[in-house]
């Protein structure tokens, strides 16, 4: 599996083995806590209700790293997992949390500098916290972005209490990866594990059209922003998105006159869409350059050997192939990919 450039995956979650007893530390409840009930595996518990299994790939890096070696793949770009949000929380609770977690995920990239990249999670519910940890995260703890959700509490992301934090990304030359959480309609769709087979994708299409017809990259050109599991629903339905556009400016264009077809090219998005034809289509339509890997490891909706459908596409041409396994992860995190190529060359050997 090895390649002569780094293979990046963009889209990977983690959390700390330990961490404070939240309800104790804050006096009210909702928090996640892990119940660690066996060797290797812990239930994610909300006051005393299990939320999700997990093991050990999802808190140790060694675990991690051997499973990478697995699947040919040199650095993963880790984040939170999204219901450590906390956006519902008190700011000043969420603020801190924030800073447990962005602190634990600086310690395991800085113990290996070679294998991982860290995103940072902000308290979005206040621009103020948001952007004074976003600020510590890029100039304290040395990472080049942030992961953030599809909503704050049910405010878009056009909605101007997010401007603030999007607007000090850019200032910043941050990259801000969006990840769908808390799914709109979730009260209906409770069979079938529908909030994450349907409503992430209609979740993260909200939040692309909040932002392109929100005028949000009118407003901050040179902002890097990424949507995970490609793109959601709207690369599929975006002919529908582009003719209300244009028949109904009245309700569509209000914000920005541009057609959301020319932002293509302003925004990127990963490969998680478990289909080679779903691949092929959004490849012709929004570029190698825009389509970065992403995995969503270590979760079971998410690639199971991360890099196996790029790889399995013999149609793509080499650049591409290299734009997608971890040319445009690394345009999109503004980081070096002669350096990066060097470190996991080195990773290698």
């Amino acid at each position: 599996m090895s390649t002569p450039f780094p293979v990046i995956d963009l889209h990977t979650h983690i959390l700390p083995e330990h961490w404070p007893d939240l309800k104790d530390r804050y006096g009210y409840g909702g928090w996640v806590q892990l119940e660690h009930h066996k060797p290797c595996c812990a239930r994610m518990m909300i006051d005393g209700q299990s939320f999700r299994e997990i093991h050990s790939n999802s808190w140790d890096p060694s675990v991690r790293i051997a499973d990478c070696d697995a699947a040919g793949v040199h650095m993963q770009v880790l984040s939170t997992v999204p219901v450590m949000f906390a956006y519902w929380a008190k700011p000043a609770d969420a603020y801190d949390l924030a800073r447990i977690l962005n602190d634990h995920i600086a310690g395991v990239v800085d113990a290996f500098p070679d294998r991982f990249i860290g995103l940072g999670t902000v308290p979005m519910q206040s621009p103020t916290l948001a952007c004074q940890e976003l600020e510590r995260v890029v100039r304290e703890l040395k990472m080049p972005g942030i992961q953030i959700g599809s909503h704050v509490q049910g405010k878009n992301l056009n909605d101007p209490s997010v401007f603030p934090v999007l607007e000090a990304a850019r200032d910043l030359g941050a990259s801000v990866f969006v990840h769908p959480w808390d799914m709109l309609g979730s009260s209906r769709m409770t069979d079938f594990w529908m909030p994450w087979l349907v409503g992430m994708p209609a979740e993260t299409a909200v939040a692309i059209c909040s932002v392109v017809m929100g005028g949000i990259l009118d407003r901050l050109p040179g902002l890097k922003i990424a949507f995970a599991h490609g793109g959601g629903s709207f690369p599929f339905t975006l002919g529908r998105i582009a003719h209300g556009h244009h028949v109904r400016p009245d309700l569509c264009a209000h914000q920005t006159e541009i057609n959301p077809r020319d932002y293509l090219d302003r925004f990127y998005i990963d490969s998680l869409v478990h289909d080679a034809h779903a691949l092929r289509f959004l490849v012709e339509q929004h570029g190698s350059r825009r389509i970065a890997l992403g995995s969503d490891y270590p979760f079971p909706l998410g690639e199971q050997a991360p890099g196996q459908l790029i790889r399995s596409m013999e149609d793509l041409a080499e650049d591409q192939r290299r734009d997608l396994l971890g040319g445009t992860a690394l345009e999109f995190l503004g980081l070096d990919d002669e350096a990066r190529a060097s470190d996991a060359e080195g990773a290698r050997e």
